[in-house]
C-alpha cells in the first residue's frame, strides 16, 4: 500500500499503463512505483532501469512476481 499526504500533489488517471503487470526485470515504462500483485509489496523503480528480480525479497517461491504501475512520477 502507498501512503500520500497532500492530496493536492497527486492527480487520478486512467491511463493503459496502470492496468499493465510487467515481469521481474523488464525494462521499467514509467518511472514510479510499482507493486507486486502476489504479496502486496511497492518498489519504487526508474523508467529504463530494470523492475526488481524475482528474488529482491522473501517472496514465496511458487508464486510469480508480477508488478503492476500504482503511482507514477513525470
Amino acid at each position: 500500500m502507498a501512503y500520500y499526504r497532500f492530496p493536492q500533489y497527486l492527480d487520478q488517471s486512467d491511463h493503459a499503463a496502470f492496468g499493465a503487470l510487467y515481469e521481474p526485470g523488464h525494462a521499467t515504462p514509467f518511472s514510479g512505483i510499482y507493486r507486486c500483485e502476489t504479496c502486496g509489496h511497492n518498489a519504487v523503480s526508474t523508467e529504463g532501469h530494470p523492475l526488481p528480480p524475482q528474488n529482491h525479497h522473501q517472496h514465496p517461491s511458487w508464486e510469480a512476481i508480477r508488478w503492476r504501475l500504482i503511482v507514477a512520477a513525470h
